[in-house]
C-alpha cells in the first residue's frame, strides 16, 4: 500500500523502515491526514508475519514540529459551532477529538512489535510523543527533544505528561513539562528519555540493531512489576516532591497559565490510576484547557500571529529580497556592540564605529565575552568565536562605510548627537544604502530632517540586551520608502527576530506601552502603595518584571533623558509633575541611575548578596497600609493602563495590524502572555467590559484611563478588534 506523507522499506531482516516525509512542507507535524496514515501503517505492519520490528525516521532536516496548530483550532471551532445545539455532546465531541491521539499512540505501542524512533534535527510536542510511544529512541548527537505545548497555552495532550515521568524521574519530568525548553542528547540519555546517543548517519543502522537484539514490543509501564523512576506519589519520595513542586508552579506562574495548571494535575492525577486511565485524565484536561480563553489567545498571537510576521507579513510587496553583505553600526555602547554582535553572527560583515578607536574596541570585546559565556555552556565554539569576531571592525573612522548596505545609529538618545553622527555617516555611506535610526523614542520624522535622503531614513529599535530580546520594531517615517521597509525586514530575518511595523510618533508602539507601565508604578509610589507590593502585585499580573526593576534595566537616567527630551520638545505640559519629580530625585539628588550603577529603584549588592528594593523608596512618601488596598484593582491598572494606551495606537494609526500590537506588547516587554497581548487582552473581556473597567480606574485614578472613541464605539455592540480589523489591518468599517 502507497502513503502520501510515508514511505515503507523492508530489509532481509525483516525490519520496516518508516520514512515520515510529508510533501510541500519544510517540517513534519502531526494532522488529521498523519494520524489516519499512521494508523493504517501499523495495523499493515503488525498484521504482516514477515515484519518483526519498525524504525520510524524523518526524511526532512528535522523529525518533526509537533501538532499542526490549525488542526487544533479547527476542533475547538467544531465544538463551538456544536455547543450551541448541545452542550453534552461538543463537550463529548472536543474530548473525543483530544483523545483520538492518545488511542492512536496507545495503539501503537501495545501492537505487540518493537517500534524504534530514529530522532534527527529536532522533535518537538506531538512528534515527541509519537518517538515516547516507541519502545525505544535513538537520537542524533546533534538533536534537540522538546514538549514546548505549554509556552503556546497548552501541554502536551498525546500521553506526554504520561510517559515522561514513568520514563524519567517525575521531578526531571516535571521541569521538562512546564518549562518547554530543549533537552539535548546528553541529559535525554541520562534522564532515560531516549535509549542511544549516535551520529546522525547511525540512527538508522543503531534503531535496527535494538531490534535484532530482541528489543521487546512492550512498554515497561505495562510489564509487571513497574517501578515509577521517581516512586509513587504516595510515598516519602512523593511527600517530598509535590509540595514543593507546587509552591514552585505558582511562584513562577502565578497561576495564570491553565496549560501549566493541567501539567501538574495530569502528572499528579496519572501517577494513581493505572496507564490507560491516566491517558483519559490527560485528555479530559487537554480539551479543558483547549476550551479557555488563554489558549486560545496565546495560540493565535505566539504561534499563528508570530509565525505570519517572520514569514514576511508586513514586507512591501514588489520588491526583491536585499542580501545584505555588510553594515555600519554607529555607537560601540552596550545597545551598538550588541547589535553588531547578533549581526555578526548571522554572517553579516560589520563596522563598528565610536568616538575613538578605544571605545570601538571596546565595544567588540563585548561580543568575545558572549561568546566566551556561550563557549562555558558549551553553546558555542572556540572556531564559532573567531569567526563572528573577525565580522567586526571596530573603528572610529566614517569612511570605512563606503560599501555597506545598510547603517544602524545606536548612539546617546540625544537628537544633537544623533545629527552629527548621521551627517558624518552619510557623506560616505553608498547612495543606495539605508540609513536605521535605534532612538527609543524621538520621531523617526524629526531625526529624518537631518538625513539628505529621508525616503531611506527608517527607524529599527532594538530592545535590550538585544543578543535575548527577540522583537525588533521598525518604525516607518513621514517619508520613509517601501525600499527601506523591505531593507530593514530582511535584514531582521536575517538575524533571526520578529518584526512588527508602526507608523511614527513619539515613543513608537512598544514604548509608549511599556513607559505607561512604567509610569502608573510611579503614580502608585506617589499614592504611597508600599514598593514591593507594587512589584509583587505586577508580577501577579503576568509581568515577568516588576514595572521598578524593568525601569532598572533598562536605567532611571534614560528615563530621566526621555523626560527631559520631551519637555524640551513639547513643553513642561507632556510631563506629569510628580514623575518628573521622582526621576530627578532618583537621578541628580540621590545618583540612582539603575542596574548599571549598581543602584536604582533597587540596591545590587556584590554576590552572594541579592539585590533588594532600597529601603530610601519607601521613605519618599507616606505609605499606605498594604492590608487595605485592593490588590485585584492594582492588577487591573497594570492591565489597564497597558492596553488602553495599544487602543489608542491602533485608533491612531500607529499600528495598522493588531497581531502587531499583540506579538509587539508580549516579545517587547513580557505583556502577560497568557493574555494573548494587550488587543487580545481587551478582546477576552470584551470592549463593554473594559470600558466599564477604565471608567472606574479614570474616576479614581485620572486621565490616563480615559476609554479613546474607538473603544467607546466598539463597546456599544461588544465589537471584537480582530472581528472589526482584517488580518491584514485594514479596517474592515471606518474607526470613529
Amino acid at each position: 500500500m502507497s502513503y502520501e506523507n510515508f514511505k515503507i522499506e523492508t530489509d532481509s531482516d525483516g525490519i520496516a523502515v518508516v520514512t515520515w516525509d510529508m510533501p510541500g512542507k519544510s517540517m513534519n507535524v502531526i494532522d488529521l491526514s498523519v494520524m489516519e496514515e499512521w494508523e493504517k501503517i501499523i495495523d499493515e505492519l503488525v498484521a504482516d508475519d514477515a515484519v518483526k520490528g519498525v524504525v520510524l525516521a524523518s526524511g526532512k532536516k528535522t523529525f518533526g514540529a509537533g501538532a499542526d496548530l490549525s488542526m487544533l483550532q479547527q476542533m475547538l471551532g467544531e465544538y463551538k459551532q456544536k455547543f450551541s445545539e448541545d452542550n453534552e455532546a461538543a463537550t463529548q465531541l472536543l474530548f473525543d477529538n483530544a483523545y483520538r491521539l492518545n488511542q492512536l499512540l496507545r495503539k501503537q505501542e501495545t501492537s505487540g512489535k518493537p517500534f524504534v524512533a530514529a530522532i534527527n534535527g529536532q522533535a518537538l510536542g506531538g512528534c515527541l510523543e509519537m518517538c515516547l510511544a516507541c519502545h525505544a529512541r535513538v537520537m542524533a548527537d546533534d538533536a534537540k527533544v522538546a514538549l514546548p505545548e505549554v509556552k503556546v497555552g497548552l501541554f502536551p495532550g498525546g500521553g506526554g505528561t504520561q510517559r515522561t515521568p514513568r520514563l524519567m524521574h517525575t521531578q526531571e519530568a516535571l521541569q521538562f513539562l512546564l518549562k518547554g525548553g530543549n533537552m539535548h542528547p546528553g541529559k535525554a540519555k541520562a534522564n532515560g528519555l531516549v535509549t542511544e546517543v549516535v551520529p546522525e548517519g547511525e540512527l538508522v543502522s543503531k534503531a535496527k540493531e535494538l531490534i535484532n537484539n530482541g528489543l521487546k514490543g512492550v512498554q515497561p509501564w505495562d510489564e509487571r512489576g513497574f517501578r515509577l523512576p521517581g516512586n509513587k506519589v504516595y510515598s516519602p519520595a512523593g511527600f517530598q516532591l509535590f509540595p514543593p513542586a507546587n509552591a514552585i508552579y505558582r511562584r513562577e506562574t502565578q497561576d495564570n497559565y491553565p496549560g501549566a495548571r493541567a501539567i501538574m494535575k495530569c502528572v499528579y492525577e496519572g501517577l494513581l490510576v493505572p496507564f490507560d486511565t491516566a491517558l483519559k485524565i490527560e485528555s479530559r484536561y487537554f480539551a479543558q484547557v483547549l476550551r479557555s480563553t488563554e489558549a486560545s489567545m496565546m495560540i493565535r498571537t505566539l504561534f499563528m500571529s508570530m509565525q505570519e510576521l517572520n514569514k514576511g507579513a508586513r514586507r512591501p510587496k514588489g520588491i526583491e529580497k536585499n542580501e545584505i553583505g555588510k553594515i555600519g553600526v554607529l555607537g560601540a555602547g552596550l545597545m551598538g556592540a550588541g547589535i553588531a554582535y547578533v549581526s555578526a553572527k548571522a554572517g553579516i560583515d560589520v563596522i563598528l564605529i565610536d568616538r575613538d578607536q578605544e571605545a570601538a574596541d571596546k565595544g567588540k570585546a563585548h561580543s568575545e565575552s558572549l561568546e566566551d559565556k556561550a563557549i562555558s555552556k558549551k553553546r558555542s565554539t572556540a572556531e564559532k568565536k573567531e569567526e563572528i569576531l573577525s565580522r567586526i571592525t571596530p573603528t572610529d573612522d566614517y569612511s570605512k562605510l563606503s560599501d555597506v548596505d545598510m547603517v544602524i545609529e545606536a548612539v546617546f538618545e540625544d537628537s544633537n548627537v544623533k545629527k552629527i553622527v548621521t551627517e558624518q555617516a552619510e557623506a560616505h555611506m553608498p547612495e543606495g544604502a539605508v540609513f536605521a535610526s535605534n532612538t527609543s523614542t524621538i520621531p523617526i520624522s524629526d531625526l529624518a530632517k537631518f538625513s539628505k535622503r529621508p525616503e531611506q531614513f527608517v527607524g529599527i529599535h532594538f530592545f535590550s540586551p538585544v543578543n535575548m530580546m527577540m522583537l525588533v520594531e521598525v518604525i516607518k517615517g513621514g517619508k520613509t520608502g517601501d525600499k527601506a521597509i523591505a531593507m530593514a525586514l530582511d535584514y531582521i530575518a536575517r538575524i533571526k527576530k520578529t518584526p512588527i511595523v508602526v507608523n511614527d510618533t513619539r515613543g513608537f508602539f512598544v514604548n509608549r506601552c511599556v513607559l505607561r507601565y512604567m509610569s502608573e508604578a510611579y503614580n502608585m509610589l506617589s499614592e504611597g502603595v508600599p514598593p514591593a507590593m507594587i512589584e509583587n502585585l505586577a508580577k501577579q499580573a503576568g509581568m515577568p518584571l516588576g514595572p521598578l526593576q524593568l525601569n532598572d534595566e533598562t536605567a532611571i537616567d534614560l528615563s530621566h533623558k526621555i523626560l527631559h527630551q520631551t519637555i524640551r520638545d513639547l513643553g513642561e505640559d507632556a510631563v506629569e509633575k510628580r514623575h518628573i519629580e521622582l526621576v530627578d530625585a532618583m537621578v541628580e539628588k540621590h545618583g540612582r541611575l539603575g542596574k548599571k550603577n549598581g543602584k536604582g529603584f533597587y540596591d545590587y549588592p556584590e554576590k552572594p548578596a541579592k539585590k533588594h528594593l532600597w529601603p530610601g523608596l519607601k521613605e519618599m512618601y507616606p505609605q499606605q497600609k498594604a492590608d487595605e488596598i485592593d490588590r485585584q484593582e492594582i492588577i487591573d491598572r497594570f492591565h489597564a493602563t497597558i492596553a488602553v494606551e495599544a487602543a489608542r495606537c491602533v485608533e491612531e494609526n500607529v499600528v495598522v495590524d493588531v497581531r502587531e500590537a499583540d506579538v509587539g506588547s508580549i516579545l517587547g516587554f513580557g505583556f502577560a502572555p497568557f493574555t494573548g497581548g494587550a488587543i487580545s487582552y481587551i478582546d477576552g473581556m470584551g470592549t463593554k467590559a473594559f470600558v466599564e473597567l477604565l471608567a472606574k480606574l479614570e474616576k479614581k485614578y485620572g486621565e490616563q484611563f480615559k476609554a479613546n472613541d474607538l473603544l467607546i464605539e466598539m463597546a456599544k455592540n461588544d465589537e471584537k478588534f480582530y472581528d472589526r480589523f482584517s488580518p491584514t489591518g485594514e479596517p474592515q468599517k471606518e474607526a470613529a
